[in-house]
Formats: structure tokens, sequence, C-alpha cells
């Protein structure tokens, strides 16, 4: 069974009912659960849970010491295109953005992954828009190629694919591969994904499981928060991260927690994620995954990333550009949102140091030559 198939046991409207609907005996009753289920995690989720942030929060580091330590995984994104047929009524690459079109040769990438390399990153994932008359399986070949030598870990962001297709990005140095639902209300995701391939919901939702089938090492899942009801959409990640931690249980997972951003089309959130909001998301999935990675973007302003990385944080990225050529030559294309933590790695990496955490540029030996 596909978690198509799972998550249509499940009502969007319903689930939001009884988020709200839960006391204050309902968050206590989850607090004191050892290992909550997901009736805790409705109660986590909810208004009431509110004014438990702080037990919350301890209990969140608690176990994320357990589980991973004082670590903190480190990665950069390398955007390769901003060319997108989508019409995503949210993003900087929306095919109907005047922003300047540049796709990456095989060399300028190779140029990016030098200056990431300098800057002390052997992890690296590789962006684009959806487009895949521009960036083909040659073109990903050959921009594989150039840049196994730099890094030991690469993973995709990308348009979904076959099984097959992942399986041969496997066998040329691909070890991760994120894909982020953006909404799992079906309903409202038909009406941000008015027009292109992204449009089809039922490809995209099972995209990780494809993923898992082809042997990706890691799987990164989220939705994009501020496009819907933040408390439900945290309930539908849990439940779909669940599914991919039976289903995929060869595959490391890690979720998401991307913030709208602004862009080039303007698009203003009906539903803003205050920061408390986002602080108490990330402690209830932890509460109820404790084993699974969590990560944060640059999207988040410095101040609140540091204050976010004992709550459950497992890697960050840092010193990001989201256009391509950002760092060898910044400027010349359209980015997909604005970055929100402009400070250098090496500033987070001592942030990070300041607190007791240990940056790690290196956990995956994988196809480099470069020691």
């Amino acid at each position: 069974m596909s978690f198509y198939d799972v998550i249509h046991s499940y009502d969007w409207n319903e689930i939001q009912r009884e988020i709200l609907r839960r006391s204050r005996e309902d968050v206590e009753r989850a607090l004191a659960a050892r290992a909550p289920g997901f009736d805790d995690l409705l109660s986590l989720l909810s208004p009431e849970a509110e004014a438990f942030l702080e037990p919350m929060a301890q209990r969140a580091h608690r176990l994320t010491l357990q589980r991973f330590g004082r670590v903190m995984g480190m990665f950069a994104p390398l955007y390769l295109s901003n060319v997108c047929t989508n019409r995503c009524v949210y993003c900087g690459f929306n095919a109907g953005n005047a922003i300047s079109r540049v796709t990456l040769t095989p060399q300028e990438a190779a140029a990016e992954g030098e200056s990431l390399r300098r800057m002390g990153f052997r992890t690296v994932l590789l962006l684009s828009g959806e487009a895949p008359q521009i960036v083909t399986e040659e073109y990903l070949e050959r921009v594989l190629e150039r840049l196994r030598p730099y890094f030991p870990s690469i993973g995709i962001e990308m348009f979904p694919m076959t099984e097959e297709r992942y399986r041969e990005l496997i066998g040329q140095g691909v070890d991760g591969l994120t894909i982020f639902q953006e909404t799992y209300d079906e309903a409202g995701y038909k009406e941000f994904h008015p027009g292109g391939k992204k449009s089809d919901y039922r490809w995209r939702l099972e995209t990780p499981e494809r993923g898992g089938a082809a042997g990706f090492r890691r799987i990164g899942i989220g939705a994009l928060l501020g496009l819907n009801d933040w408390r439900v959409e945290g309930f539908f990640v849990a439940l779909h991260a669940n599914h991919l931690l039976r289903s995929c249980w060869k595959s490391q997972l890690a979720i998401s927690f991307p913030r709208l951003r602004s862009s080039a089309g303007g698009y203003q959130s009906r539903f803003p994620v205050a920061d408390r909001h986002l602080v108490q998301l990330i402690c209830a999935l932890r509460l109820f995954l404790p084993d699974v990675g969590f990560t944060l973007s640059t999207r988040e302003a410095s101040g609140l990333r540091d204050c976010l990385i004992p709550l459950g944080v497992t890697a960050m990225s840092a010193g990001s550009r989201t256009e391509p050529g950002g760092y060898s030559r910044p400027g010349t294309g359209g980015a997909q949102f604005e970055v929100a933590d402009e400070r250098p790695p090496e500033e987070v990496a001592e942030a990070l140091r300041c607190r007791g955490y240990e940056p790690v540029w290196k956990e995956w030996e994988g196809a480099s030559s470069f020691a």
C-alpha cells in the first residue's frame, strides 16, 4: 500500500477539528506518554499545547541528545537551473515570473562546487526547476562527473523521477533525495500548482517511496509552511514519516521545516507561521519521531536558528545562495526565494561550537577522491 492510499483514510478537515478541540488535560496526557502516538501528536500540535512549550522543548532537547548527540550536519544547496515549466504560485522560479533564467554548464557547476569546497562543505544538495528538457539525463551525468571529486555526499532536490531513473543516479554517485510535498491537502494542492507536471499530486506524493525502493541512503520530506494550516500539515508530515520509516526502512529519514519567504512572484501567505508555532511544530514532531533527522535551512533568521539548535535540529545549511551561480558569480540568475540567515558558513559553525555542538562537514565517504 502506497502513502497515497494511506492518506485517503484521513480527512483534512476532521484532523483540523480534532486538533482544535484538544484540552489542557489532553496535552498533559500526551506529555506524560513514554512514546507519544498519533492521538498524542494531535494534542501536542493543538493551540492548548502552546502553554506547554517549555516542557515540550526540554523533552525535545533531551531526546535529541540521546539519539544524535551534540553534532550538526552541515550542507549547502547548489542550484543548477532556474528554468521551470511549473506555475507554482509561491515560487520565484514560476514559469510566468519575469526573472533572468540561467542553467549552469557542467564547468560552471564545477566552479560552484569548488567555491563550496573552499568554504568547508563536503555535502551538497543539487537543485533545479522542473525542466527535464534542460536538466536532461546526459546533463546531470556530466555535472555529477564534475562534482563527485569534491563531495563525498551528493543529494538532489529536483522534479520527481521514476524508480529506474533514481537507480541510475545512485549509480552515478547520488546518495540523497529530498522532495517536499508542499501541502498534503490535495484540494489545496491544486490551487497552488495550477500548471506543469507538479500539478500531479499523487506523482509527487509517492516520490519518496520510489526513492526508497531505488536505494537512496537518505530521504528528506516536508511541507512548505505557510501554504495551509501548519498544525494539520504537521500531522500529515508525521503520518508520511511514519509510513516511510516502515516502507523505506533501509534509508535514513529527515524532515525539513521550510517557511514561505519572499520571492519574485510576490505571493503572500494566508497562513503565516509565527516563530513560536515553528518551535511548537519542531518539538511536537521530535517527541513523536525521536529517531528522525530534522533539517533547518537559511530561510530562517540567524537568531532564531541559533535558538532552535537544541530543540531537535540535526542538520543545517549555511551561506546559502538560491540562484544558479550564486557562489562563484552572484547576480546572474533569478533566485528562488530570499535567504534570511546570511552569515558565512564558518560563522554558523562558530555559533554551533559556542553552544557546545560540533559542526560535521563530512559524515559519509562516497565516491570522492579527495581526503
